[in-house]
Formats: C-alpha cells, structure tokens, sequence
C-alpha cells in the first residue's frame, strides 16, 4: 500500500487562510496589523529569493511589511544598531535578519540583540529555553519545526506514546523538534530518541520509529529497510545532487533529493513528506504564524 503524501503546499494554504482571517480580525477589534521587517545583507540569490517569498507572503496577509537591504560591507556596529532601532518601534512586532551574513559580521551577537518578543525566527537564547521549558512558556518555536510540527497534528497522525526518532541534532530542526515532540501537550508526548550520522546501528534506531524524522542533510540517507510499516516518514533533507533540463521552459534546474529513499519508502510507510514540496513550504507560513502571535502576546490576547 502506497504512503499517504503529506503536501506542505496543502496545509500551508489552510494556515495562511485562518491567519488572513485572524489579522482581518485583529485590524478590526484593535486597529492595529502585524508589523514584520525583513533585513536582507548582501545579494545572495538564494537568500534573495527567500525574503521575497517572505515578503509577498506577509503582504498578501495584510501585514505592515517593511523591507531592509543592505550591502555587504555593512558594518556589524551599523547592523546592531539598525535591529536597536526595530526593536524600539512599536508598530514593528516581528524581526527577521537573513542568513547566513558576511563572513566579518557575528551572527550570534546579531542574534542576540533582537528583543526575544520580537524573535519570530526563534533563534534568541530566551526563545529556545522558552522551548525547552514547555509549553506554557512557548512563544515562538523555529519555523521548520513548528511546521513538522503542525503537518503532523493536522494529518491526525497519532502522538500519544510514539516512538519519535529524530534523525539529525542541528539547532535549526533535529533539537527543537525533538523538544517540542516531548513536551507533555496535545500533538506530543512522544517518547523521543535523537541520533546521528555518528550514532552506531543508525538502522536500529530508525527501524523502532513510528514518526521518523530525517534532517541530516545526507541524500537518502534512510533506507526503505529501516522504516517500519505503517511509520510516518517526514525528510527535512533537500540536496541538489545534480541538474536536468525542464520539459516546461527548456533550462536547467537542479534535481533535488531527500535524505530519504522517496521511491521506495513511500511503499512501506503509513505517511510520507515528499521532496521537494514535503516540508519546505510550511517553513515561511510558520514564521508568519509566530509574527501574528508576536502582535496577539503584546495585545495580552494570548
């Protein structure tokens, strides 16, 4: 029996939908709409394409949306200063600076200046021992995460007791999804096992699991053999492993693979996120979700 496909696309439409109502409806009680600013560093095309993305998507929410660019030779002191500033703005309610940046800026400082309840990216320390602490004190879990998080509660794929296995341990996906399926909350309480690409008998591990989670950044890694019948497989991987020409327009585009082995475990398990258009897509809705839940706390509505 062939795995049911968990398409990002479908449930990103459905989240979009109910946070367009939400701020339409914020707009009308309150008089106020989500404030997001993108601060994009340099040129980087693959940056680039994903601000706009960011961007369009926040506009067609009816966000303010306030667009920064900088060039590349930005100082680190004039980019603390321009986030000081977002920060003091009070129409401004979410803060996301692009990365990676130049190589003489320190991400981490850059980081760790942006007010935690302006944080929408997740990344502040404040905001990962949010995650860590429980569910009470979340506020804004990393967006790829939180939309595994979500493609699983939504697909009623059951939690309650499952053996998680997270493949992968980076700050951005394995540790916080990992958190966030152990916490004692609806869509959780999974008991939770992380490994990686140097855990010994990896195939063990990944054989136990009811929900897989790869995010090891290796093409198919997982083979069909370590997936247990019936699992849900959700590959975070996305690696460009070489390039074809499209049928459509004729030039080349890179040919994508998991670190799944799509064609063959989607036979053997229950569920499967396909790649590309599994997980991604989920990713840019999430940090949406969290700009119009940075609004909803400031406006002691949540």
């Amino acid at each position: 029996m062939t795995a049911i496909l968990l398409k990002g696309k479908e449930i990103r439409e459905e989240i979009l939908a109910e946070l367009k109502s939400e701020v339409e409806q914020i707009k009308k009680e309150h008089g106020i709409v989500p404030g997001l600013v993108t601060v994009l560093v340099g040129e980087d095309p693959a940056s680039v394409s994903y601000v706009t993305s960011k961007i369009q998507t926040a506009q067609n929410l009816g966000f303010k949306e306030v667009q920064v660019n900088k060039p590349e030779t930005i100082t680190g002191e004039e980019l603390l200063e321009l986030v000081h500033g977002y920060n003091r703005d009070e129409t401004i309610h979410g803060i996301l600076v692009q990365l990676p940046l130049p190589k003489h800026i320190d991400d981490k400082k850059i980081i760790n200046a942006i007010d935690p309840d302006k944080d929408v990216d997740g990344f502040h320390p404040v905001n990962v021992g949010r995650l860590v602490i429980g569910p009470s004190e979340v506020k804004f879990p990393p967006a790829t995460p939180a939309g595994i998080f979500e493609m699983i509660r939504r697909s009623g794929i059951k939690t309650e007791g499952a053996e998680a296995v997270v493949v992968g341990r980076s700050n951005l996906v394995g540790k916080p999804i990992a958190n966030m399926l152990l916490q004692k909350a609806e869509g959780a309480n999974c008991t939770v096992t992380v490994v990686h690409t140097r855990t010994k008998d990896l195939a063990f591990h990944c054989k136990r699991a009811d929900i897989l989670i790869v995010a090891a950044g290796v093409p198919q890694l997982v083979k069909p053999e370590w997936i247990k019948p019936g699992a849900c497989v959700i590959d975070v991987g996305v690696n460009r492993v070489g390039e074809k020409i499209s049928e459509k327009s004729g030039r080349k585009i890179a040919i994508l693979k998991g670190d799944v082995d799509f064609d063959m475990a989607k036979e053997i398990a229950g569920w499967i996120t396909p790649v590309p258009g599994g997980v991604g897509p989920m990713t840019i809705t999430m940090l949406m979700k969290n700009t119009v839940n940075a609004l909803k706390y400031k406006l002691g509505i949540i």
